[in-house]
C-alpha cells in the first residue's frame, strides 16, 4: 500500500532532505507522493530501496534496518501507536499477536499481503523469530522494527542476528522463511546502575517507597517470589512496581498464587455446546470430525456425517502449512483461517464466493483432539450477502457482529478518506502547475518592467515617478539601416535585429544595466536605473564595448559582411517613471535622454562615442578613451566629446561575459 511508499518518502526526507529525495525518485522512476489507501506494485519500493543504497553509498541490510526502526515510529504517529502497545505485556507477547494485528488490519487494506511472524521461546531466555515473507530480500527490516518496538515498549534493548535463511519444513508457501535468534542486552552497564543508585534522589524514593509498607514480610515474601524468574524478554519494571503488581487486591494473597477451579463434570449438554458455539469443530489426529457447531453443520451439510475428513471440506489459507495435525500444533499460536472447497459444497453454493473461518486452535490432551473456535471471517454486510448468510447465524456473544457493522462504517470512511486524499493530490499538482505559470509570467513580466515596479502595479499600487540625479544612458543604431531594409526583405530585417538583439540582452545580464527599450534599430540601455549605483558609467562603458564585439557577429543580409553599429553615452540627471496603462513602460525623462541620443546621431561606424560628462566618470577607471575635440551638436551648440577605445583592465572574454 502507499502507506510503506510514503513512510520510505519521509526518512529520505527526514534524514536527508528534500534534495535526496528527489534525485531518488528520479533515478528510480517513480511519482512524488502516494496515496495511503492505494495499492502499488512492490516493484517501486524495491527500486528505491535499491536506488537509496546506491546514492548513499550504504549497504541494504543497513538501508532496511534504518527504514525497519523509522516504520516503527512512522506508525506511531499515523495513529497505531494505542493498537501497537496493547498487543502484549512482553516481546513474547507481542510478536505473538502481530499476525492477529495483520488479519485485522487486512479486513480495512484488503489486498494486504503481510509477512507473518511465529515465535519459540529458549531454555536460556533467549527466543527463536520464524519470519516468513512473500518477498525476498526485506528480512532485515525486523531487526529494526522489534528492536525499536522491544526499545519503546519495553525498555529492553535486544540483538538479533539470523540463525537460519533455508528452513523450508512449513512449507507455508510463502517464499522466505529466516529464523532470528533474539537475545536481551543489559539497558544500563554496571556502572550506571552503580550511580544511579547511590544517587541522593533515587535513595530519597526508595526510603519514600519503604515507608509505605509497614508489611515487610510481604515485601521479603514478593522478593522471594521475584527472585523465581521473569519472562522471556519482560517489561523492564522498577521492584516497587513489580511489587505492587504481585499483591493482590483484599488479604494481599499473592496473584502469582492463584490457581484455577475446574468443576468435576463439565455441566452444558452437547446440543447447548453446539447451539451456543455455532462455529466450532473438533478433529482427532487423522482429521475426522468429532464435533460441530449448528452453523457450520447448516453451511457445510457433509459435516452433519460424523467421522468425514475435515481436509475434504477445508483448506487451510492462513498460516499456508500442509494440513496436518503436526503442523497445525507447530503453529498452535497463530490464527488460522479455513476456507471451504468449492467441489464439496452443496449445488446451491456453486456460485457463491466460499466461506472462510478465522478462529485459533486448542490441543486437548485428554481426548487427543483439536478444538478449532472460529468465526466467519466476513469483513463487510456485501459479502455477508454474497453467502446468503445474516446476522442472526452468528452468536449474539459473537464480536463478529460488531465487526461487520463497525468495519462497514470504517470502510466508508476509508472511501472518504481515499478520495479527499486524490483531491488533495490533484490539488498539490494543480498548484505546482499554477506556481510554474506564475513563474512563467512573472519572468515575462520581470522582462518589461523592473521588478520593484511590477510589483507594485501587481499589488495595484500607483507607481510614483523616481528622480535619479546620475545615471549612464547609451543609444545605440545600425549604420546605414534604412538602405538596408530598402534591398531586403522583411523577415530578413527582422531574423537580423533578433540575432543582433539577442546578443545584446545577453550583455545586459552579463554587466547588470537596465534595457529601456527598442525602436526599430535603435536600442537604449541605462546604467544607475531603476537601482543607483556608482559604478554606472563602467557598466554601461564595458556593455557597449561588448556591442561592437557582438556587432561583428551579425551578417548583413544584403552584402554578407558584418553590420556597423554607432553607440552614444551620456551621463547626467534624470526623471524614471511607468507610462499608460495599457501595455505600461518604464520610460527615462530629461534632457540627458536627449543628449545620449545626439552623441550616438553624431557618433561614427564601430564607435563608442562619449560626451565629457561620462570621460569625466571613466578617466580614473582604466579605461583607455580618445579625445574628438569640439564637434557641433545639434540644438545643443559646441561640446567636447570622446571615443572609448577599450577596456586595460578586462580581456575580451570577461567583456562578452565568456567563460
Amino acid at each position: 500500500y502507499g502507506f510503506i511508499n510514503t513512510c520510505l518518502k519521509s526518512l529520505v526526507v527526514e534524514k536527508y532532505g528534500e534534495e535526496m529525495w528527489e534525485k531518488l525518485r528520479l533515478q528510480a522512476g517513480v511519482e512524488d507522493s502516494f496515496l495511503t489507501f492505494e495499492v502499488y506494485k512492490d516493484e517501486i519500493t524495491m527500486q528505491l530501496i535499491d536506488k537509496a543504497c546506491k546514492i548513499l553509498g550504504v549497504p541494504a541490510d543497513t538501508v532496511l534496518r534504518q527504514f525497519g526502526e523509522y516504520f516503527f515510529e512512522f506508525c506511531k504517529r499515523s495513529g497505531y501507536d494505542h493498537m501497537l502497545r496493547t498487543l502484549g505485556g512482553n516481546l513474547h507477547e507481542f510478536i505473538e499477536n502481530l499476525d492477529a494485528l495483520h488479519s485485522y488490519l487486512s479486513l480495512s487494506y484488503q489486498e494486504m499481503n503481510a509477512p507473518s511472524f511465529r515465535v519459540e521461546k529458549n531454555g536460556d531466555g533467549s527466543m527463536h523469530l520464524h519470519y516468513y515473507s512473500d518477498r525476498r530480500g526485506l528480512c532485515h527490516i525486523v531487526p529494526g522494527i522489534i528492536g525499536a518496538a522491544a526499545l519503546d515498549f519495553f525498555n529492553i534493548d535486544i540483538s538479533m542476528e539470523i540463525v537460519n535463511q533455508a528452513e523450508e519444513e512449513e512449507r507455508t508457501g510463502k517464499k522466505e522463511h529466516i529464523v532470528f535468534l533474539v537475545t536481551q542486552n543489559p539497558v544500563f552497564s554496571y556502572k550506571e546502575r552503580k550511580k544511579l543508585s547511590s544517587s541522593p534522589q533515587y535513595l530519597a524514593d526508595s526510603e519514600k517507597q519503604v515507608e509505605n509498607y509497614p508489611n515487610k514480610e510481604v515485601l521479603e515474601k514478593a522478593d522471594t517470589v521475584r527472585g523465581r524468574g521473569s519472562p522471556i524478554c519482560p517489561v523492564k519494571k522498577s521492584h516497587w512496581k513489580k511489587i505492587r503488581g504481585m499483591i493482590a487486591i483484599g488479604r494481599g494473597k499473592l496473584l502469582r498464587g492463584f490457581d484455577p477451579v475446574y468443576p468435576k463434570s463439565l455441566w452444558i449438554d452437547p446440543k447447548t455446546f453446539c447451539n451456543g458455539l455455532p462455529f466450532h469443530m473438533v478433529f482427532d489426529k487423522e482429521l475426522r470430525v468429532k464435533q460441530a457447531g449448528v452453523s457450520i453443520q447448516k453451511i457445510v451439510p457433509g459435516l452433519q456425517t460424523m467421522g468425514i475428513r475435515l481436509d475434504h471440506y477445508f483448506n487451510i489459507t492462513h498460516p499456508e502449512v500442509p494440513f496436518t495435525i503436526s503442523s497445525i500444533q507447530k503453529f498452535i499460536n497463530s490464527q488460522f483461517v479455513f476456507q471451504t472447497r468449492r467441489e464439496m459444497m452443496p449445488e446451491s453454493w456453486k456460485q457463491r464466493p466460499m466461506l472462510e473461518l478465522r478462529g485459533q486452535m486448542i490441543w486437548m490432551e485428554p481426548v487427543q483432539c483439536m478444538l478449532y473456535l472460529c468465526s466467519p471471517l466476513l469483513r463487510t454486510l456485501h459479502e455477508l450477502e454474497e453467502r446468503q448468510m445474516h446476522i442472526a447465524d452468528i452468536a449474539p456473544h459473537d464480536v463478529t457482529r460488531d465487526l461487520i457493522l463497525l468495519n462497514q462504517q470504517r470502510l466508508a470512511e476509508m472511501e472518504l478518506s481515499n478520495q479527499l486524499e486524490r483531491k488533495k493530490e490533484e490539488l498539490r499538482i494543480l498548484s505546482k502547475h499554477l506556481e510554474e505559470e506564475k513563474k512563467k509570467t512573472e519572468a515575462l513580466l520581470y522582462a518589461m518592467l523592473p521588478q520593484h515596479v511590477a510589483n507594485q502595479l501587481k499589488e495595484g499600487k500607483r507607481v510614483e515617478a523616481g528622480e535619479f540625479k546620475e545615471c549612464t544612458i547609451l543609444f545605440s543604431d545600425v549604420v546605414t539601416f534604412t538602405s538596408i531594409c530598402a534591398q531586403c526583405e522583411p523577415i530578413q530585417i527582422v531574423l537580423m535585429l533578433n540575432s543582433m538583439y539577442l546578443l545584446f540582452d545577453r550583455l545586459t545580464t552579463v554587466h547588470d544595466v537596465y534595457k529601456v527599450e527598442t525602436i526599430g534599430d535603435a536600442y537604449m540601455v541605462v546604467g544607475g536605473v531603476p537601482v543607483p549605483v556608482s559604478s554606472h558609467a563602467e557598466r554601461v562603458a564595458n556593455f557597449a564595448l561588448g556591442m561592437i564585439i557582438a556587432a561583428k557577429g551579425v551578417k548583413n543580409p544584403v552584402s554578407r559582411n558584418p553590420i556597423q553599429i554607432r553607440v552614444g553615452i551620456h551621463t547626467g540627471p534624470v526623471l524614471a517613471g511607468v507610462v499608460g496603462e495599457k501595455m505600461p513602460r518604464y520610460c527615462l525623462f530629461g534632457d540627458t535622454v536627449n543628449i545620449a541620443s545626439r552623441m550616438e546621431s553624431h557618433g561614427v561606424p564601430s564607435k563608442i562615442h562619449l560626451s565629457s560628462s561620462t570621460h569625466q566618470c571613466l578617466k580614473h577607471k582604466n579605461f583607455e578613451m580618445t579625445e574628438r575635440g569640439e564637434i557641433e551638436v545639434k540644438g545643443k551648440g559646441k561640446m567636447h566629446t570622446y571615443f572609448l577605445v577599450r577596456n586595460k583592465a578586462a580581456t575580451e572574454n570577461e567583456i562578452m561575459g565568456r567563460p
